[in-house]
């Protein structure tokens, strides 16, 4: 067999998440936009790793255990909650300051580039082009991240961070239809035979969708709250920005 057939993983997979909500309404259709615990903006991003898939989990897998052990975090809630669980993953809406240090020295030595889509949530819009329906708004998002990103190649696995409602199988496929025809008219070359795999991971089945948590996080807290120093510290590793601002 022809070893120029294997081609690297790391060269189709790509690992998706999202910072912020889906949530425009509360009951009786109430709008609670930037109230508590509901975003301004919805944040989609995927990560495309340039090093083999394997040593990245390693690196991870390693990092997590290594603050599992470390008597230094002994009696920190978040991680011991976590490991008692379900087993601890790296979050870093969760994670003490301390351990989001180790982390993103990690992520930063990693060869990898983060592409994202945000977008500033509005109620016209949300009404008019998704319907007031969440999973359409997600879809819609998903096909502005990927149209132009995933050229070109006999397959694809997109690994995405489950959603509920929102990462259903046909609701991914609605996204990635709308993604060829964006695509079409902006005459990218797609190439929309590929084999589009959809690969929907808890954090604790893919330790590198982790990884796409802390650039979420990083870029929710410079939009959110005009925090940032986290996404500086990444800034080389963010190849591009769709903004709707």
């Amino acid at each position: 067999m022809n070893s120029s057939l294997h081609v690297p993983k790391h060269t189709y997979h790509r690992f998706l998440d999202e910072a912020g909500d889906t949530t425009f309404f509360g009951k009786n259709k109430t709008p609670i936009l930037g109230t508590h615990g509901v975003s301004n903006y919805f944040i989609l991003g995927m990560l495309t790793l340039h090093e083999p898939l394997e040593i990245v989990r390693e690196k991870i897998l390693a990092l997590q255990q290594a603050i599992i052990v470390d008597p230094y975090f002994d009696q920190i809630p978040s991680i011991r909650k976590k490991e008692n669980l379900s087993g601890y993953f790296l979050h870093a809406k969760d994670d003490i300051p301390e351990v989001r240090k180790m982390a993103f020295e990690m992520i930063k030595s990693i060869d990898a580039t983060f592409d994202v889509v945000i977008e500033k949530k509005d109620y016209q819009i949300y009404e008019k082009k998704h319907n007031g329906n969440q999973s359409e708004f997600y879809a819609d998002m998903l096909s502005r991240l990927i149209h132009n990103m995933i050229d070109n190649q006999p397959k694809i696995v997109l690994n995405i961070a489950h959603r509920s409602r929102c990462t259903t199988h046909n609701n991914l496929e609605k996204g990635l239809q709308k993604a060829i025809i964006i695509a079409r008219n902006k005459n990218i070359v797609f190439n929309a035979n590929a084999n589009v795999v959809f690969n929907v991971q808890q954090p604790t089945g893919e330790p590198i969708i982790n990884m796409a948590d802390y650039y979420l996080w990083a870029i929710q807290r410079w939009v959110e709250r005009k925090e940032d120093r986290y996404v500086n510290f990444l800034e080389d590793k963010i190849k591009s920005y769709q903004f709707d601002l």
